[in-house]
């Protein structure tokens, strides 16, 4: 009979693999001896193993391992509880946006689905589909949040994903299947036509994704620490765009041709097709959904398009902070398509909460790197060099760093640095504008090298959606190479040169 020893041991991180659950204990064991002998050593050797927690999202959910981790740092000393809220109020805005802004998409789900069927189902090459997926993206991240990008592309991809695998599974297309991820049911003769769908899909939402920091990078409100860094330099939109759009343009339009010639050349895990028998099961469920279609279900589209045009609407003109014009949406999109009862409006929460709370286990981490100085160096060291050289080292240091680490945070923690020593007289205005853009771009751009730079790629990693389509770490990785070293080198030759 097993005892209570055993029964904690073998519920300790659930059916992660053993060597998994070993190598967290081993962490767990490591960092006070580190700590007590070097504490900046044991900063960064923290930093490292929750990305290797992050790297292992398909075998554990980085919750608890990283939860761990970030308890053990606070008991030890290496930051406080304080300090991590602190940071997690500091990012209130963002917590907000998880929390309502992607339960707001998913009331508006029957609208974009029924618009990106008819996408999907009307563009037949895929060249032009992978452009369209990026170029709207980067478009709708140039106004609205990343993170809320990606919630529409989840929202979209999972429905699709649905429609095919409960019609290959013999399950009706209404009926929810709680385990998409088990292929069992598929028949033996459509696995490989289920892979290539899942590989066309992986194509779509990598471009989509890239894009997002694309766009991003271009405008004050693309991204969180884009508004930090123009409100510290007294940029107003138009100023902003000026100012960046020397790196942001060549950025965009590199992205946009890597977009291609991947398709084109069917590098790193894109160009796959979509298989015709996927196609037509999309374009049969169309057909039936159209004709099935009751004034009432048209009822329910209208009321999401209004709501759809009001959330463009707020986002662009600012209205409220994006979290609140998310509660918006949802009492909008509910109120009028009669969903009141409780139960109906919680499955929309599911899927951002346990990113939320993994957010704020990140902030943990984040607060570690704020109290051990981790990169207070490198700050110092590019700012003692000779004024011409410190645009392209300052491009670089933002981009290693925000490769690891949250780029809010890196980019917060450099701009509050130069601010200081414009405010000091070391460098002047021109610099200080110059050095300004050049942190801006080094933590938008290179960041797309892995999920934990970018909060869009860690939700899109995080997500329900990437066990469907088999988009694990390592493969997110491999497939944003490519898009990580041409715009990453395009943005860093405009730093450089034209400046």
């Amino acid at each position: 009979m097993p005892t209570l020893g055993h029964a904690l041991v073998a519920g300790f991180l659930g059916e992660a693999p053993r060597w998994y659950k070993l190598t967290i204990v081993a962490f767990l064991l490591l960092n006070p001896a580190l700590f007590a002998l070097h504490p900046q050593l044991a900063g960064w050797a923290l930093v490292l193993e929750f990305i290797f927690t992050l790297a292992m999202a398909l075998r554990c959910y980085p919750l608890q391992p990283g939860g761990l981790l970030t308890l053990e740092a606070v008991a030890i000393g290496m930051t406080s509880a304080e300090r991590v809220f602190l940071e997690t109020v500091g990012a209130v805005e963002v917590v907000l946006l998880l929390i309502f802004m992607v339960a707001g998409i998913y009331f508006l789900k029957d609208l974009l689905r029924f618009t990106f069927t008819k996408i999907l189902t009307r563009v037949r090459s895929k060249l032009l589909l992978s452009l369209l997926f990026s170029l709207v993206a980067a478009a709708l991240s140039a106004f609205l949040d990343a993170l809320t990008v990606i919630a529409v592309v989840i929202t979209v991809v999972t429905a699709f994903y649905g429609v095919y695998h409960r019609v290959v599974s013999g399950k009706p297309v209404h009926q929810p299947d709680h385990d998409e991820t088990n292929d069992t049911h598929v028949p033996e003769l459509r696995r490989a036509e289920l892979d290539g769908f899942r590989a066309f899909l992986r194509s779509l939402v990598m471009h989509a994704a890239v894009g997002t920091a694309l766009g991003g990078v271009t405008t004050l409100v693309g991204e969180p620490q884009n508004l930090l860094i123009g409100t510290t330099a007294g940029w107003d939109f138009g100023e902003f765009f000026v100012h960046v759009a020397p790196v942001s343009m060549p950025v965009l339009v590199v992205g946009l041709t890597t977009c291609l010639v991947l398709e084109r050349l069917r590098w790193f895990g894109y160009g796959t097709e979509l298989p015709a028998a996927v196609r037509a099961v999309l374009e049969d469920f169309d057909r039936r959904e159209t004709a099935q279609r009751t004034t009432h279900d048209r009822a329910i589209l209208t009321v999401q398009a209004i709501v759809a045009v009001f959330l463009v609407v707020a986002l662009g003109l600012h209205w409220a902070a994006v979290g609140l014009i998310g509660l918006a949406v949802i009492v909008l999109a509910t109120a009028f398509t009669g969903v009141t009862e409780e139960h109906r409006l919680g499955h929309a929460f599911e899927a951002a909460l346990p990113f939320t709370g993994l957010l704020v286990v990140f902030f943990g981490i984040v607060a570690v790197i704020h109290d051990q100085q981790l990169f207070e160096p490198l700050v110092a060291a590019v700012l003692a060099q000779p004024p011409e050289l410190q645009p392209g080292l300052l491009f670089i240091a933002n981009g290693v760093l925000s490769a690891i680490s949250d780029n809010v945070f890196v980019a917060t923690i450099y701009i509050n640095q130069v601010a200081a020593a414009f405010h000091a007289g070391t460098i002047d205005l021109r610099q200080f504008e110059v050095l300004a853009v050049a942190i801006n771009t080094g933590t938008n751009v290179p960041s797309v090298a892995t999920p934990n730079g970018q909060a869009a790629f860690l939700f899109l990693l995080t997500s329900a959606l990437a066990p469907l389509i088999r988009l694990s770490y390592l493969r997110m990785l491999v497939m944003a190479l490519p898009y990580t070293v041409t715009t990453t080198a395009a943005a860093l030759a405009a730093v450089i040169w034209w400046l």
